[in-house]
């Protein structure tokens, strides 16, 4: 796959070192000192965008892969007010979007244990803690009950 990387900072780098593991192929990499040096035709080159840059920016950047019809994927967060902005483009556009404000797996199963959680003990009447715990090897979240009320 070939690959534009909008954004080269600490996940850009990574990115981009694992895609070259995997094979794929870097056919742009845009940072904030090369941006309005890099050309449409540079980006069509690309299968693919993955965008990890500052919400400033971020919609600029989805707009202009929408219009070069190149699909992106985006984890940059900050930006979400103009949500409806950007999906109503890309709709326009016909183009491909994925947004995630966190792609760790971690933090989406942590995302989908809350959700369950908070459904749970709207019955039971629990009231939780969410304790993290960062100065082991990973980082870890535990879910500290400090009361149950049971009915």
């Amino acid at each position: 796959m070939k690959i534009a990387l909008l954004g080269y900072g600490k996940m850009g780098k990574m990115i981009e070192r694992i895609a070259e593991e995997r094979g794929h192929e870097i056919v742009l990499i845009v940072d904030e000192h090369n941006r309005k040096r890099c050309t449409d035709e540079q980006l069509k080159q690309a299968d693919v965008a993955i965008e990890f840059t500052m919400p400033a920016v971020a919609v600029e950047n989805y707009k202009w892969c929408m219009d070069c019809s190149v699909p992106v994927v985006s984890g940059t967060t900050g930006w979400l007010e103009r949500w409806d902005e950007v999906t109503d483009y890309c709709r326009e556009k016909e183009g491909g979007f994925f947004y995630a404000s966190n792609f760790s797996m971690g933090v989406n199963i942590f995302f989908h244990l809350n959700k369950y959680l908070s459904r749970l003990i709207i019955f039971i009447n629990w009231m939780l803690r969410v304790v993290r715990l960062s100065r082991l090897p990973r980082e870890f979240w535990i879910i500290i009950p400090l009361t149950g009320r049971g009915n």
